[in-house]
């Protein structure tokens, strides 16, 4: 599947080229947005009453020439792709504490988004300015394609945040910049030691329906590390208040019947040490129970991140896509756009 929506976007971007009008001139100098040169980016055209939907994950890299190149990931619903193994398992000390006992995550592989253990699917360029605390893109394709982001400061200054302000193509989105290389990572033991709090804001396409939720808590420090690994956090949630119920796909074994299993299985690993990627990975260990497995092979979540480094070159959350398909109907499928940070 990804080599036909790699033809496709091939395809898509000839034509935009061949049709691109001439580009008008940019001053030789530029001020960078928030005064920050690279950003991590989540966007989404997300639509309750459409099903062609799409997210969009990746980084922004703006030069002080007034020029700004894009590589992202796109996932669209036009093209459903299945998830990708990571060839990432944890190993079986993998750990955690809930209500005074020890609880094991089952030892799965690790799923991602499809694609997203290889290069990114898009690579473009565009011209911006800065206008007061709004930077405005224009993105060089014939299709008329622009952006403009409240630019935040964060209170210390070592990163700046876009919050979406308009966009011709884009619904939602969320970025978070600094002037830390891109390479520059943060491994997945000082996640776990970050003493900040992290709060999740996201916006999610799932059953024709668009639900958007802010301030919700997440909580690394309940991940635990593996034992003979340094690039997994796993946890096993060991119960919910409302997902993994017999009405939500488990009816023999799910919460609210006899056997009452509504635990999550989490996982979180990085997906390169060269760059930001990382990959969230959820499913209720119910879903599994019902199918007879171990490891669950139905619609689980995958979430595909990338990490927001600051100045300092600490860790400060994630900006992320959930882009899950369905085998099944496209009403099943679940895309999100969606950040994870301490500064909101």
């Amino acid at each position: 599947m990804r080599a036909v929506l790699s033809a496709a976007a091939a395809a898509f971007t000839l034509l935009l080229t061949c049709m691109a009008a001439p580009w008008p001139a940019v001053a030789s100098t530029a001020a960078l947005p928030g005064g920050k040169a690279t950003y991590v980016v989540s966007q989404g055209h997300l639509k309750a009453a459409s099903s062609q939907n799409w997210v969009r994950l990746g980084s922004y890299r703006f030069a002080a020439d007034g020029t700004v190149t894009a590589a992202l990931y796109l996932w669209w619903q036009r093209h459903p792709e299945a998830r990708q193994r990571t060839g990432n398992t944890p190993d079986s000390g993998c750990t955690t504490r809930a209500g005074g006992s020890r609880s094991l995550p089952r030892t799965c592989e690790v799923l991602t988004a499809g694609g997203f253990t290889g290069s990114p699917d898009e690579n473009r360029t565009g011209t911006y300015t800065v206008s007061g605390n709004v930077v405005s893109i224009r993105w060089k394709i014939a299709q008329t394609w622009t952006e403009q982001w409240y630019v935040r400061p964060s209170p210390d200054g070592a990163l700046a945040r876009l919050d979406l302000k308009s966009s011709t193509l884009a619904t939602h989105g969320y970025g978070y910049g600094s002037n830390a290389a891109l390479g520059t990572r943060r491994a997945m033991s000082s996640v776990k030691a970050f003493a900040g709090t992290l709060r999740q804001d996201l916006t999610s396409w799932a059953g024709g329906r668009i639900v958007a939720t802010g301030g919700q808590r997440f909580a690394h420090s309940s991940f635990r590390a593996c034992a003979d690994t340094t690039w997994c956090l796993t946890y096993l949630q060991p119960s919910s208040a409302g997902a993994c119920q017999k009405s939500g796909g488990c009816p023999r074994y799910g919460g609210g019947t006899k056997a009452n299993v509504s635990s999550i299985q989490y996982y979180l690993t990085k997906i390169s040490n060269s760059d930001r990627r990382d990959t969230l990975w959820h499913w209720c260990t119910c879903l599994a129970m019902e199918r007879g497995e171990f490891c669950y092979t139905g619609n689980s979540h995958v979430k595909p991140l990338m990490q927001i480094i600051d100045d300092k070159g600490a860790f400060r959350g994630w900006v992320g896509a959930e882009a899950s398909f369905s085998t099944g109907s496209r009403g099943a499928d679940m895309l999100a756009v969606f950040r994870i940070t301490d500064f909101r």
